[in-house]
């Protein structure tokens, strides 16, 4: 049975939202009917809780389904989570290029994470010919936005000269710009950047931070690089080691 909505109540999708906290089954209900009444933001959270099972049981399938119904009515969103289901198999084939062709639209939109799923792809050569340049753009665009992967990502191409000039300032800007935005990625780089030219004081909290923040495959990526980084950061090495050890039992 649904849980009936009045009309004023099927375009309140923030309210459908904050419902979810309190009552997330009832929520899941009421999300579903908004969904079937053909609001386009309560299609996409319907994809979205479908996908985590909350408030309903978990179907990445059906998810997919209504991230493409979504995206039929015009959802940047739904573009790129249908890109994601795509790009990842979730509810389904993997199929990288239609990935492509759905991070694009929610690029062409606008949409931050677009911009960077689709800037991921071209980096990478996956669903669509490796492009620097263009990943380059849309990685700057994103981080422009205020999308914290991004400004890493950006910083990265900065400080390497990936399809631009090298611009060592530019970078550290861009890596203190996403650290302070949460991004636990952005706080290991700029934590790198400042270890390299002896701000040491600094080096500690952000290293801290990223190896407290940083999911597992960063950890094990990051002690590498922490192990190749001189006797002066072996310390950190070592509690990211631990940190690691801690997480795999």
């Amino acid at each position: 049975m649904s849980y009936p909505l009045r009309r004023e109540e099927v375009v309140d999708v923030a309210g459908l939202k904050a419902m979810l906290e309190d009552s997330p089954g009832k929520a899941a209900q009421a999300i579903l009917a908004a969904a079937g009444q053909g609001v386009i933001e309560a299609q996409l959270l319907l994809g979205q809780i479908l996908l985590d099972g909350r408030g309903i049981e978990a179907d990445a399938g059906v998810a997919r389904r209504w991230f493409g119904i979504a995206a039929q009515g015009g959802s940047a969103m739904a573009h790129n989570m249908l890109g994601r289901c795509l790009e990842h198999g979730w509810g389904g084939e993997v199929n990288v290029v239609q990935a492509a062709v759905h991070y694009a639209r929610a690029a062409d939109a606008g949409l931050d994470w677009g911009l960077y799923n689709l800037g991921n792809l071209l980096a990478t050569g996956r669903g669509v010919p490796a492009n620097q340049a263009q990943a380059l753009m849309c990685y700057e665009k994103a981080a422009q936005l205020g999308h914290a992967k991004s400004m890493n990502l950006y910083g990265r191409y900065l400080e390497q000269g990936i399809a631009t000039a090298p611009s060592p300032v530019r970078a550290v800007r861009w890596y203190r710009r996403s650290a302070e935005a949460g991004d636990f990625r952005g706080m290991f780089s700029l934590a790198m950047v400042l270890a390299e030219r002896g701000q040491m004081a600094e080096v500690g909290p952000w290293l801290e931070r990223a190896r407290v923040e940083g999911n597992l495959n960063f950890l094990r990526s990051a002690l590498v690089t922490l192990q190749g980084a001189g006797p002066g950061l072996m310390a950190f090495a070592a509690r990211y080691a631990a940190e690691i050890e801690q997480r795999q039992v």
